[in-house]
């Protein structure tokens, strides 16, 4: 009965030492109530594992996520540039910051990432270190210890182990070896849980020094970014760790940054302090640079290691030269060119600005380019086709295998995008000249009575609802070329780059528009004139201004009745004797009251003539 009672006691003060989940370690023997005690005897297999406590929840030493931090280290601010950087910036046009600054912003998941991060092997234990502590076979227990202010760990029914200064790779076989005096027959897995913080210093010109808590895993860049990195004035480059009033290392950020070298980036210990030095000579890289960016720069630095650090050219720069501003030379000399890459030993200096250049957005000139044509319609072979610096139209019509027997080469319909752009201007000018006259002459015209004021507010819709279509109306950039209805071939042109040729199929039809009783396209026999289509249409109306009828001839050209100089159509008493072709656009304007502002201002058909919008732009405005 003694023996009984003296068990269960001593099975309430294991259970009182090991927490209320405590794993039970049974023994056959009478067990020795003190901890440090061996066990006499084999141990009862079979215990049920359960977790194993060692010290309350509230005594664990805080996360390194769970530190309180202050909120404005964490606080995504806006940058605030240097007097250098404001001045790149100018130079730029868009903002230029100093290289490595945009990894130098405070985050709390960068604690959290570090305190998750594998342990490395030789991470040395200690204190406020947990560890997981799990053994199998004649015992079962699953322990979570953390490491007390004197470097141990204690392991009921085995007692203190000093695990304090221990590499996490030697603590497998150091346990092993402390239970295997109590234990036989057991195996035994060790492994670190939550880490201790560390308390470190940021001193010198970084832009929040003071005190920091970290993870045990922390590093020099982990330090560095949690402080918010070098201030303005403060160096990316010579960054030291001391320990101990001993300076052990020096970091530069851009070793890591461009070259990837991790050496200098130390693990922290506690109390150590990491001092940030003052900035360095620095120089801006702006225009066709991979990174445009402010750079910091070490004594012996040149012109390609300054390059380099910015990533180097960029795929569209001028790898030939590079510009170059100095700063002792702005009163005088502002800008110097350096040939690439002859002169990328030169050394630079502080305040210094690199421009690369881009080399394509400058034009060659046409005598250096390469020439990309489309050529559509009745070619051998209908395509996009680059042709060299010297090439004609014809060039172009036999790179595409030459005309079909169909090619109707009078009706061809060749249009270059720089005339489209230059047109497109000249258009949108001829529009607000007239939109100009129109309201000149609305605001100076008079009236007396209702009837004129609505006259005129009809006219006014009216020329609203005109100028309104002629905008929707946009130059296609067709250039016309002169050629006759028998003609074979093009004219000796130098073709651009962009060009777009089309050989259009001989048309057998004639289209009548405007004011005629029945628009629309008739069917064009040999000997038909231009009389004899407007009658398939059924004629001019009576509200038809016959003496301002005009025709598109399939090569782009315009005839008009109201001129009657050479290479222009006669129409009106004689069309009987005006052969129509193949292709036409004849058009019939409406009659327009002579006393009109638009008479006085201008003829919008001339718009038309001028730039050659087609028979698709007569629709459009007539519709």
């Amino acid at each position: 009965m003694n023996d009984l009672r003296l068990r269960l006691i001593s099975g309430f003060v294991a259970t009182a030492l090991l927490g209320g989940n405590a794993a039970t370690f049974a023994a056959t023997d009478t067990a020795d109530s003190d901890s440090t005690s061996a066990v006499q005897g084999p141990v009862r297999l079979g215990s049920p594992a359960r977790p194993l406590q060692t010290t309350d929840e509230q005594a664990r030493p805080p996360l390194p996520e769970e530190t309180p931090v202050r909120p404005s280290s964490f606080a995504p601010a806006k940058p605030i540039l240097s007097e250098f950087e404001a001045y790149a910036s100018q130079l730029a046009g868009t903002t230029i910051q100093r290289l490595g600054s945009d990894l130098m912003l405070p985050s709390r998941s960068l604690a959290a990432q570090e305190a998750n991060r594998q342990v490395p092997a030789d991470y040395l234990v200690g204190l406020g270190d947990e560890i997981q502590l799990t053994l199998w076979g004649s015992v079962d227990a699953d322990l979570r210890l953390t490491v007390d202010r004197a470097g141990r760990i204690v392991i009921p029914r085995v007692g203190p182990v000093v695990v304090a200064g221990v590499r996490h790779a030697d603590l497998n076989d150091l346990l092993t070896r402390r239970v295997g005096q109590v234990f036989k027959n057991f195996q035994l897995s060790a492994m670190l849980g939550r880490l201790r913080s560390i308390r470190y210093y940021v001193t010198g010109f970084a832009t929040k020094p003071g005190a920091y808590s970290v993870s045990s895993l922390a590093t020099v860049m982990t330090g560095l970014v949690q402080s918010g990195g070098p201030s303005a004035a403060g160096s990316f480059r010579n960054i030291e760790l001391r320990r101990n009033g001993q300076t052990i290392g020096r970091f530069d950020l851009y070793d890591l940054l461009v070259r990837g070298d991790k050496k200098g980036d130390l693990p922290l210990q506690a109390d150590d302090v990491l001092h940030v030095g003052p900035i360095g000579p620095q120089i801006a890289l702006i225009g066709s640079v991979n990174k445009p960016a402010v750079v910091e720069l070490k004594p012996s630095d040149t012109v390609n290691d300054a390059v380099a650090y910015v990533a180097g050219l960029s795929t569209v720069a001028d790898a030939s030269r590079i510009a170059i501003e100095r700063l002792s030379d702005r009163n005088d000399r502002r800008v110097t060119e350096l040939a690439l890459p002859r002169e990328g030993n030169l050394k630079v200096a502080n305040g210094d600005v690199l421009r690369a250049f881009n080399s394509v957005t400058a034009a060659l000139p046409q005598a250096k380019q390469y020439k990309n044509v489309r050529i559509e319609g009745e070619v051998a072979r209908p395509g996009d086709y680059v042709l060299p610096p010297t090439s004609t139209l014809m060039d172009a019509v036999k790179a595409a295998g030459g005309f079909t027997p169909q090619a109707y080469v009078f009706g061809t319909d060749f249009s270059r995008e720089s005339v489209r752009k230059v047109q497109e201007v000249q258009y949108d000018r001829a529009l607000r000249d007239l939109e100009t006259d129109f309201t000149r002459n609305t605001s100076t015209q008079k009236v007396n009575t209702a009837d004129e004021a609505q006259a005129a507010s009809q006219k006014q819709a009216s020329t609203s609802r005109l100028i309104e279509r002629l905008r929707a109306v946009r130059p296609s950039g067709r250039i016309v070329l002169d050629l006759t209805t028998d003609t074979q071939g093009l004219p000796t042109l130098a073709v651009e780059d962009g060009d777009r040729l089309y050989i259009p199929p001989r048309p057998t039809t004639v289209g009548v528009f405007g004011s005629v009783f029945n628009g629309g396209s008739y069917l064009l026999k040999s000997g038909n004139s231009i009389d004899d289509m407007l009658q398939l249409a059924g004629g001019a109306t009576r509200g038809a201004d016959t003496g301002s009828i005009f025709v598109i001839r399939a090569n782009g050209s315009v005839a008009s009745a109201r001129r009657n100089n050479t290479g222009w159509l006669s129409i009106g008493s004689a069309m009987t004797n005006i052969p129509a072709l193949p292709g036409d656009t004849i058009f019939v304007p409406e009659e327009i009251d002579k006393t009109s502002f638009l008479q006085e201002a201008k003829d919008w058909t001339q718009i038309l003539y001028q730039f050659g919008l087609g028979a698709a732009a007569l629709k459009t405005i007539k519709n």
